[in-house]
């Protein structure tokens, strides 16, 4: 436990006091002064360094660019491999785990050892791994890496311990999987086909063994030749030789039968007692035309062959549909019988998987559902039922439905929220799922026992807002919120860009403020537009007010520039006279001619709105004289106040919500008044217009990458703030820190372009860089490390954007002794405002009377644009917002209970004399953090975060019933700092290249825990809590049951007699060192994994683990005979050196008499 005592009162900062009776900044480390009445602050610091640690707690979406599937029909858990190397592994809700390979390498194949607790994973660099499941988070026992051959397919055979590789030279290899060796058996390519045939058949595609005989194993080769071959003669049955390539094989469960699936968009149907030629050829989705000959199609690339007890067999397919269909969607094709079903889905396929209810090959298949894996998406249809209804999906795999563009995360919300939520939602949900449960259905898991109401809420692209519950590591749609509802559809007629518009997201949501106790939720637009929502239980008829905005540059910005250096800024006059009616919005206007419109129109009729979420305010930026409005930077929301500021890189706007009123609007600089901590040049003569780029937009213009990389977060829109202003582009004065780098101005818009472009996801927000130069992926990651070694923003900026806005009881002068209504303005120079507020306290006055807002108050400084304002008393206690307690407007009145507006921490200043001690205001920049003491404006501490790099997010928040600032940097550092200390409590570089998706949607919250989007379609959860750490374990669910396998059928003695039985044979002897001999060491190298003997001792169990854990006794016996042995040869020294001893005393004494001893 530390304490801190500091002298508060008297405390002065270094720098002059001005006119106003207000520092001019307050960056200087307070330095005692002569104090009339001294008070000693005591605050008990409980947070220490062992409190925090980094860790991955749960990742929920669909994996992004998903290449493989398995499923284990005992255990009943899914596999997915992905391109980056991650395996997801699903049972039931709750049972979800992410496991990734270190190499990163892309996952080719995926095979479960069925009933084992222990998965198989071949990777593109020509490596197999074995994950052990039965540990809540699985681990690598063995890898094995070829060497001079690439791996295309493998296959273990249900409860065999010896896997089947296929690689592109055509050969067989066979791995035992308990040591993952390579056995000597290999079927060479040049073995398994005829001498004669001259040319090469091709990669293995396919490889499987009769379901009649263990002992024969069918091999596919692309070209189209397949082999059937004898594993204990060590020669060829048979051999095919088809025209079409072969994508996939499927046998009939009798093995007299099997299916090939080929790229002619045929299927052939070949049976073993004549293979001259196939069966039956089938082109399921080819016509035959007028010539007669059929019209050709796509490959069939996988298919799958199935028989039922009570109904004919299921041919399930993907792909093969005519290609003079054009544009039609990817499909899954269900043959049963004679009727053919065509599924279409939304995304490519990318694998499927037929479930059966026996995992034996050899019995009557049963097929009940088939497990569909897209390449944004998830699906699993019902096969039981005749329509083949999907299932309804209990993973949160439509995260990415639109792209995500902003991210919010509340802990320890009201109990209420999410019931309300869900009820409401419910009635939205989508209908006609199949009734069965769902059949991944593997695991177990519980509810933990210290779980507190989370939620989640993500922002689209198209304007949407999704609000998901994040209860206990879980996530599930709570309710769906559609904001382009308010706005009027754009008419074709009307639009005199359509080809333009027609590829834009005008609604993309850019920032989110929730207050969850009142229920207000505010959302900002990508058009410079907020929208303020209301939450009812009831429907409505209203309409919708809008409230128009005109916020405009005043004067240059710049500070004392040399005449040299000085290139002026652009701005309107203030006194603009008021135009004409203006055209509607989105009219054919050139855009030089557009002035006082909105980018977008509200809805002006009256609208029927259902519970749930009801618009009730929009605030919306104007054109002005040709130029579109900048993007909002800032937003907050006051439900006690009812108050709701924003603003931009032209300045400040505040709205009054109740009366439906703007009581401020002015620019950055008005606001300073006489306290203005720089000296700025009067407004120039206005050049050329170009603007802002919007909340996604990429540069048209070939920038270097360096230079771009070279700014601060406030010059590329991350985290919501858009202060690199170029809508009136000018260069930077004299730098604002000596020694700054200048850089040339970037123009990112000619002047005609529209005021935003296609919002695309959070996933690729790069701002600035040439489009033509780089891929989507190059754009994703160019976010790096190289970024960090710049100056702070205000080195190169030319206007003071405001970056953050805080509602808060506060003091604005060093004379005040009770906390007023303040409003906090943060800004990109690093200054921090407090402009008072007077607020009537009694409801009807408050809603008569106006509210006055006198923006004359006290100037702060950081260096770097300022991130996050919050305040703790005296005792280091959070200070939270004042509030107000929901109450439905829409609810029928009740005359003996009048709906009266009750807040909560919010009073009048004759009160609360708590309060008049003072309060630690907390600022964190993007450099610094410093804590104030209010009302004498002394900063008590200092801590520069960082100097190579920059902060991208910053938050106070309560962790162990304490308060902690949490920050996450350019460089991929996450840090905690005590408070009001701020001392260093955690420094670790947790992600190793931030990007600007990353950087858009990081985000903490309280209890420890924060999430960011990890790729385009998936939200990864983590922890900075020690203790949610040691928790985890009980947290996850369990992959792994114990569950007896199920026993195989007696087929009866006349189908035996007949030889329609399987038959089975030791394969140990054919494939064992014994009989084999030891594989080329050059060939494969064995890789011991991070497992250890835990974890094989975790995966001992059924035929593999009984072997595993008799090589573990032996491995221990082992042990204890050498520890035996170690003893042996001691006794045997011990006893020559006594022998040896014996035969020197005896020569000594062997001449003496008895009577000389």
């Amino acid at each position: 436990m530390k304490k801190f005592r500091k002298v508060l009162d008297g405390l002065t900062t270094s720098s002059p006091v001005n006119p106003g009776g207000s520092p001019a900044c307050g960056s200087a480390a307070g330095t005692p002064g002569t104090a009339p009445t001294p008070r000693e602050l005591e605050i008990q610091e409980t947070l220490m360094s062992e409190h925090f640690q980094i860790c991955k707690t749960v990742r929920h979406g669909v994996p992004y660019q998903p290449t493989a599937l398995a499923f284990d029909p005992v255990q009943k858990i899914l596999a997915i491999g992905s391109r980056s190397g991650g395996v997801r592994l699903l049972g039931r809700p709750g049972v979800d785990c992410h496991c990734q390979h270190e190499s990163g390498a892309a996952v080719l194949q995926l095979q479960f050892l069925i009933n084992e607790g222990a998965l198989v994973t071949a990777c593109a660099d020509d490596t197999l791994h074995l994950w052990n499941l039965r540990q809540r988070r699985p681990a690598i026992l063995h890898s094995l890496k070829f060497n001079r051959e690439r791996i295309t397919f493998c296959h273990l055979p249900f409860q065999s311990k010896w896997l089947y590789v296929g690689t592109e030279r055509g050969n067989t290899h066979i791995v035992n999987i308990e040591s993952f060796v390579l056995s000597g058996y290999v079927i060479m390519w040049n073995k398994a086909i005829e001498l004669s045939t001259k040319t090469h058949p091709g990669p293995v595609v396919h490889l499987s063994d009769s379901p009649k005989d263990e002992g024969k194993l069918l091999i596919g080769f692309e070209s189209g030749t397949i082999v059937m071959w004898d594993l204990r003669a060590k020669r060829a049955d048979f051999r095919i030789y088809y025209d079409e390539a072969i994508h996939s094989a499927s046998w009939h469960h009798e093995g007299r039968q099997f299916m090939c699936s080929h790229s002619d968009g045929s299927l052939s149907l070949w049976n073993l007692r004549n293979t001259a030629k196939p069966f039956q050829v089938t082109f399921p989705h080819g016509k035959t035309q007028r010539d007669g000959r059929k019209e050709s199609c796509k490959p069939i690339l996988k298919v799958e062959y199935k028989t039922s007890r009570n109904s004919e067999a299921f041919v399930v397919f993907s792909g093969g549909l005519s290609y003079d269909k054009a544009g039609r969607r990817p499909t899954l094709t269900i043959m049963h019988g004679k009727a053919i079903t065509v599924l279409e889905m939304d995304y490519p396929i990318v694998d499927f998987l037929v479930l059966c209810e026996t995992p034996y090959l050899n019995e009557v298949q049963e097929p009940y559902a088939v497990v569909v894996l897209l390449e944004k998406d998830f699906v699993v249809v019902d096969l039981t039922q005749s329509n083949f209804p999907i299932f309804e999906n209990p993973y949160p795999m439509d995260i990415h439905e639109s792209p995500v563009t902003c991210t919010a995360y509340f802990a320890d919300c009201p109990p209420d929220i999410i019931p309300v939520l869900y009820s409401i939602g419910a009635k939205h949900k989508k209908t006609g799922y199949s009734h069965k449960e769902w059949p991944v259905s593997g695991g177990t898991w519980t509810v933990g026992s210290q779980t507190y109401p989370e939620i989640i809420i993500t922002g689209h692209a198209d304007g949407s807002i999704k609000f998901w519950d994040a209860t206990a590591i879980t996530l599930q749609m709570l309710y769906k919120l559609k904001t382009s509802k308010v706005f009027e559809k754009p008419k074709g007629g009307d639009v005199g860009r359509n080809a333009e518009l027609a590829e834009e997201d005008p609604y993309a949501v850019q920032m989110i403020s929730w207050c969850p106790q009142s229920r207000i939720f505010c959302v900002v637009g990508i058009s410079a537009h907020v929208i303020l929502y209301r939450f009812s239980k009831h429907d409505a008829n209203t309409t919708i007010t809008s409230l128009e905005v005109r916020l405009q540059c005043e004067i240059e910005d710049v500070i004392s520039p040399s005449d040299a250096e000085n290139t002026p800024c652009f701005s309107d006059p203030s006194g603009h006279s008021p135009q004409p009616q203006p055209p509607s919005p989105r009219s054919n206007t050139p855009d030089s001619m557009r002035d006082s419109i909105p980018c977008l129109k509200v809805k002006d009729r009256m609208i029927r709105m259902p519970p749930g979420y009801q618009a009730e305010l929009v605030v919306q930026l104007l054109w002005i004289d040709g130029e579109p409005p900048q993007q909002i930077t800032s937003l907050d929301l006051n439900s006690a106040y009812g108050l709701l500021a924003l603003g931009n890189c032209n300045g400040l706007a505040v709205v009054d919500y109740l009366q439906k009123t703007i009581l401020l609007c002015m620019s950055t600089l008005e606001l300073y008044g006489s306290a203005d901590p720089f000296q700025r040049l009067t407004r120039s003569p206005r050049k050329n217009r170009q603007s802002t780029s919007g909340l996604t937009e990429l540069s048209d213009n070939q920038v270097s990458l360096d230079l771009e990389r070279s700014k601060s977060p406030t010059s590329d829109h991350v985290n919501g703030h858009c202060t690199s202003p170029t809508s009136q582009p000018c260069l930077t004065g004299r730098a604002r820190v000596p020694g700054g780098p200048e850089g040339p101005r970037l123009a990112r818009r000619g002047p005609g372009r529209p005021p935003f472009r296609k919002a695309q996801s959070a996933a690729c927000m790069e701002v600035s860089l040439p489009v033509s130069s780089l891929t989507e992926e190059s754009r994703e990651n160019s976010f790096s490390r190289s970024r960090s070694s710049s100056v702070s923003s205000i080195d190169r900026e030319t206007k003071e954007a405001v970056t953050t806005l805080q509602f808060a009881e506060s003091y604005v002068r060093k004379s005040d002794t009770l906390p007023t209504p303040c409003l906090w303005v943060g800004t990109s120079l690093g200054l921090v405002l407090i402009i008072p507020m007077s607020i009537p306290t009694d409801e009807q006055e408050r809603l008569e009377d106006p509210v006055t807002v006198a923006p004359t108050g006290t100037v702060l400084m950081l260096k770097g644009s300022v991130l996050r304002i919050g305040f703790l008393d005296c005792g280091g206690v959070l200070i939270n917002s004042p509030y107000e307690v929901w109450r439905d407007q829409h609810a029928p009145d009740d005359p003996d209970r009048p709906r009266k507006r009750k807040l909560v921490n919010f009073s009048p200043s004759s009160s609360q004399e708590a309060s008049g001690d003072g309060h630690l205001a907390v600022v964190c920049s993007e450099r610094q953090a410093k804590v104030f003491f209010m009302p004498s404006q002394a900063c008590l501490y200092v801590h520069n975060i960082t100097e190579s790099s920059f902060v991208l997010r910053a938050d106070v928040v309560s962790v162990y019933n304490s308060v902690c600032l949490a920050c996450f940097c350019a460089n991929g550092h996450i840090m905690t700092l005590s408070l009001p200390s701020l001392r260093p409590l955690l420094d670790v570089s947790y992600l190793p290249l931030t990007d600007m998706r990353i950087a858009r949607t990081f985000c903490f919250t309280n209890g420890g825990q924060a999430l960011y989007l990890c790729s385009p379609t998936e939200i990864q959860r983590i922890t900075y809590s020690q203790e949610m750490c040691d928790n985890l374990q009980e947290m996850l669910g369990e992959l792994f049951t114990p569950i007896e396998t199920p026993e195989a059928q007696n087929r009866g003695f006349l189908k035996g007699f007949f030889g329609g039985n399987a038959q089975t044979f030791d394969r140990e002897e054919l494939f064992g060192e014994a009989a084999a001999g030891k594989a080329s060491r050059s060939l494969a190298q064995h890789i011991p994994g991070q497992g250890g003997m835990e974890g094989m001792k975790a995966a001992a169990g059924g035929v593999v683990g009984e072997l595993a854990r008799a090589r573990i006794a032996l491995d221990e016996r082992g042990q204890r005979l050498g520890e035996l042995e170690e003893r042996t040869a001691l006794m045997m020294t011990s006893a020559e050196t006594f022998s040896k001893h014996a035969h020197e005393l005896m020569l000594k004494c062997k001449d003496k008499k008895w009577y000389q001893f």
